[in-house]
């Protein structure tokens, strides 16, 4: 090891927070991923009646009304999305106390020295929309103000760092759906680096709206099979496209130190991170750019490929993606690629978009942690093209070792992540 790499401190993760079309919680969600359930359905929100796929992953935001008031209920369903998330993650880190987890404002009056990264594929596209609905309507002198902040990008993080007096940097990355595994990775590198003791990371994307939903539906790539819940099909030789979903993940991040000072449970470790392009083209993936993305994850966590026990896979369904992702995971980790477990976490909820990183990352997490990772869904056939050891139909017991995430987005942007079992686990085998 080198004398740099020794002097980089390790980071912890203490706090999880989630709410997909499986459940508005963590503990909700996992469980639902174990029981093999689908959170896919078809869409109610608005009137998908135009287009040729009318299915996805929704989120009912009746079930944490009672956390978010006033101007919060209004807001985008990516704040709302998003503040949820955190308001769980920083709840369970201890950096919110627990008796006043129902005020909006349940932090120190001084704030909280955290920082605030998120990804998001789009930003508040309900927000955009009908700020377009308001302008072909009334016109430039019809337009509020008010909706310049409400569109920007940024207005997530933002909208977090306010309701949580989080005093750290506060940023949104936007790099399709490799948006949050970007936002994870550049958390990773501010507290292992010393630039921060504490990170909010997380991602978030809703697709609720008739514009941003019917582009999708035009790009060709949604999944036309008729029943929602078995429509997405990763790596199965019958698979059809994918299908959206929306929600939000979060993590804090945390130095050992900070996180044994404040006697914090750790649930996991990030060990390393890894990101390339590749410089191809917009939306036909690359596997010589992601297999670069999965070699620089394995030496930012000094491991090798043997090391790692489970892939949490981008898996969209579609065709291009899967082929391509198994053949960059040959390629990176070369034999011992064969004896690997994969699974593709969209098959429950939907391709998250900007949030697919963040959220299956909590859900590498919490495999790790219990040594089972959820089944994958729909995987009656696999495709022989896809050679690798893909999970079956039932939830797989984990070996020791770490865990990877691979998210590659639109735009040849590649993140690639890797996680590693809390110290206290007892399933935990590694040697720190």
């Amino acid at each position: 090891m080198s004398n740099s790499r020794a002097l980089k401190r390790r980071v912890a993760v203490t706090g999880l927070g989630m709410v997909t079309s499986l459940g508005h919680d963590v503990e909700t969600n996992w469980q639902r991923l174990l029981a093999g359930e689908s959170g896919l359905g078809v869409i109610r929100s608005f009137d998908a009646s135009g287009n040729t796929v009318q299915h996805g992953g929704e989120v009912d935001t009746s079930a944490f009304e009672h956390h978010q008031r006033g101007k919060l209920r209004r807001a985008d369903r990516t704040v709302r999305f998003a503040t949820e998330a955190s308001r769980q993650a920083l709840l369970e880190a201890g950096l919110i106390p627990h008796e006043r987890e129902e005020d909006l404002k349940s932090e120190p009056a001084e704030g909280l020295d955290v920082a605030n990264l998120w990804g998001c594929g789009c930003g508040p596209c309900g927000a955009l929309y009908n700020a377009n609905l308001r302008f072909a309507d009334k016109g430039p002198q019809g337009m509020r103000p008010s909706s310049v902040p409400a569109c920007m990008a940024n207005t997530i993080s933002a909208s977090v760092s306010i309701q949580f007096s989080l005093r750290g940097t506060n940023q949104v990355i936007v790099s399709a759906c490799t948006s949050s595994t970007n936002a994870l990775g550049q958390g990773f590198r501010l507290i292992q680096d010393g630039y921060a003791d504490t990170v909010l990371c997380g991602g978030v994307d809703a697709c609720s709206d008739p514009f941003y939903y019917g582009l999708w539906n035009n790009l060709g790539v949604l999944s036309v099979l008729p029943e929602p819940t078995t429509a997405l099909r990763p790596f199965d030789r019958d698979r059809a496209g994918t299908l959206l979903g929306e929600g939000a993940g979060a993590l804090v991040l945390e130095s050992f130190e900070s996180a044994e000072r404040r006697g914090t449970r750790i649930r996991g470790e990030i060990k390393g991170y890894g990101e390339s392009s590749d410089a191809t083209h917009l939306t036909s993936p690359s596997v010589a750019g992601q297999a670069v993305a999965i070699r620089r994850a394995l030496q930012s966590a000094d491991a090798v490929a043997s090391d790692i026990a489970y892939i949490n896979a981008h898996g969209t369904g579609t065709q291009a993606n899967d082929i391509t992702e198994c053949l960059s995971i040959r390629e990176a980790l070369g034999d011992a690629a064969g004896s690997i477990p994969i699974g593709a976490s969209k098959s429950y909820f939907g391709h998250t978009l900007g949030a697919s990183g963040a959220i299956e990352s909590v859900v590498t997490v919490l495999a790790l942690e219990s040594g089972t990772a959820p089944a994958n869904l729909n995987l009656d056939h696999p495709d022989p093209a896809c050679d690798v050891q893909l999970i079956g139909n039932t939830p797989c017991t984990l070996a020791p070792g770490l865990a990877m995430k691979n998210s590659f987005g639109f735009g040849g942007g590649n993140g690639v992540l890797v996680l590693g079992r809390s110290p206290d686990s007892p399933l935990n085998l590694e040697t720190p």
